[in-house]
């Protein structure tokens, strides 16, 4: 599938603006972004297919990458990675959000490829700057930086949103109780995902 760019991306590239990616856009793209997405709907700017990468964008361009329940639908998840780390600056951030795997909704949808719990990124970081469970980091060369990470609890419920949304404050407050909350409490208190900002290493 070649890339379809619908806008003058090189006089972007080109700009002083800063460059906004939002990767999986859908109909909903955010505010001042470029759209890429593989489906051609109204607001995507760059109709792709991301699981070839992003060789339309250069390396170190993009300050700001905007990323909601896309990664889970890609067969490779840690080339995804590669890739938007390749094009971040070295200032640039990346604002992910993919589902928990113990969401009710998770698998229910067919089209979920890829699981996503708490240390799922940190696969992605030296072993210096882990939680206090490490996990490997020799899978990949690919490194980032996580600036924050948050479990979302969240219901279409009023009542049952707003116990949530208390719950997650407390869990949230520490590294120590996310830890705790995923090892102990994921299958009672279900997570309905995760909300995680990160630059380049």
């Amino acid at each position: 599938m070649e890339p379809l760019i619908k806008i003058d991306l090189q006089k972007i590239l080109a700009g002083d603006e800063p460059l906004i990616i939002d990767l999986g856009c859908g109909r909903s793209k955010k505010a001042g972004a470029i759209g890429i997405d593989q489906a051609d709907l109204p607001g995507v700017d760059i109709v792709a297919d991301i699981e070839t990468g992003l060789p339309f964008l250069p390396d170190n361009c993009v300050d700001l990458l905007y990323c909601r329940s896309m990664l889970e639908h890609l067969k490779d998840f840690p080339a995804a990675m590669k890739e938007i780390v390749r094009v971040l600056k070295k200032t640039g951030k990346a604002e992910i959000y993919v589902p928990h795997f113990s969401s009710p909704y998770y698998y229910s949808d067919f089209t979920h490829k890829n699981p996503f719990g708490l240390y799922t990124f940190y696969y992605f970081v030296s072993p210096e700057n882990q939680l206090r469970r490490k996990v490997p980091d020799y899978y990949t060369n690919i490194k980032i930086n996580i600036v924050s990470l948050k479990l979302l609890f969240r219901s279409q419920f009023w009542l049952r949103a707003r116990l949530k949304s208390i719950f997650g404050r407390i869990i949230n407050s520490c590294s120590w109780l996310q830890e705790y909350y995923e090892e102990t409490l994921c299958y009672i208190v279900p997570c309905s995902g995760i909300e995680i900002t990160f630059t380049s290493a």
